[in-house]
């Protein structure tokens, strides 16, 4: 009997994750997949012989248990779509999903290994909120594990992170697309390593256009909506203000708008802007907010799927980086008549 194909290898053959795989041929509800890539995957897994049924192989010694270690689930939004996205995977197969937050917590993580590697379980999930190099716990070695939205510097494991550098690409093209060159970036803090990815992003797009970097219009050291808010009041002080803004993330770009109107300025007639995150507020602003979509949710699923699929520890453990779609919304426009006839 010939091979059963994985979704890894439906999503390298289709060129998209094993996540988007999972999403269309589980036909996941209210999945963001084009209808494009619906129809790609479905016709390579077609031609690769997939047909849906009992897909993984639990031994009879592990318990059909993935734990989820994730350090913090209160301070951001974005800890439900990691855990939902986890829970979600693994019912498909019926595996259940132990989730445990331990604040980053060594003891925390340690009663927390002593559970689940008690009770022989399938692998571990080890999630952070912020991307970022981590020290994962030694016992870690003795249970497949992949990490989810962090990467160990040493490359032992499998990890999946959100590709932040295209996002950031994403954005400022959108606003190039519609005419504009005068762009001004709202960069996060210098310790989060997102902020360093999207700006590249930002630089990278730019370059790819032939607009040169005004270092003036690059504003860093916030992450809130204060901090939005704050920072595009300077941008709006300059003898020259910028005719679009990429934000950090949602809150910087919510800061922003405030800003704006407090100006008398119309978005996106007299300036336009784009967030990064997609947080749920973002289509529900006035007008809605142009994003980049952090896809927790499938990276959640490839994490999971990656376990379930492969023999961990892997000789040559991958790290993948999910894209981050525009979502494009009404806080786009074209340059404003007044400033183009300049």
């Amino acid at each position: 009997m010939a091979k059963r194909p994985t979704m890894i290898e439906i999503g390298e053959r289709a060129g998209v994750s094993q996540a988007t795989v999972s999403l269309v041929l589980n036909r996941v509800p209210n999945a963001r997949v084009a209808e494009a890539t619906r129809v790609r995957v479905l016709e390579v897994a077609e031609a690769m012989g997939y047909r849906k049924g009992p897909q993984h192989h639990v031994p009879e010694n592990r318990t059909r248990v993935i734990g989820l270690l994730i350090d913090e689930v209160t301070t951001t939004p974005f800890a439900t779509p990691f855990i939902e996205g986890a829970r979600e995977e693994a019912a498909l197969q019926d595996v259940v999903v132990a989730t445990f937050s331990t604040r980053g917590d060594p003891k925390l993580e340690s009663l927390a290994l002593d559970m689940l590697l008690s009770n022989q379980i399938i692998g571990v999930v080890y999630a952070s909120l912020v991307t970022r190099p981590v020290e994962v716990p030694e016992r870690l070695r003795e249970v497949p594990t992949v990490l989810l939205n962090c990467y160990d510097k040493n490359r032992y494991y499998p990890s999946v992170v959100p590709a932040d550098v295209t996002g950031g690409y994403a954005a400022t093209e959108a606003l190039l697309k519609a005419g504009h060159r005068r762009i001004a970036h709202l960069a996060g803090e210098n310790w989060i390593e997102a902020a360093d990815d999207r700006e590249r992003g930002y630089r990278q797009a730019l370059a790819s256009w032939d607009v040169p970097v005004d270092e003036s219009l690059i504003m860093r050291g916030g992450w809130t909506v204060s901090g939005g808010r704050e920072l595009t009041a300077k941008l709006l002080d300059m003898p020259i203000p910028p005719t679009a803004i990429f934000a950090f993330n949602d809150r910087m770009a919510m800061g922003a708008c405030d800003a704006l109107r407090a100006h008398g300025l119309s978005i996106p007639d007299d300036i336009s802007i784009v967030g990064f995150d997609d947080e749920d507020i973002s289509a529900h602003m006035q007008p809605p907010l142009s994003t980049i979509l952090l896809p927790h949710d499938e990276m959640a699923r490839w994490a999971v799927g990656t376990l379930l699929d492969e023999q961990l520890p892997a000789v040559s453990p991958r790290r993948v980086k999910i894209e981050c779609p525009l979502i494009s919304r009404a806080s786009i426009g074209p340059v404003p008549a007044r400033v183009a006839a300049e």
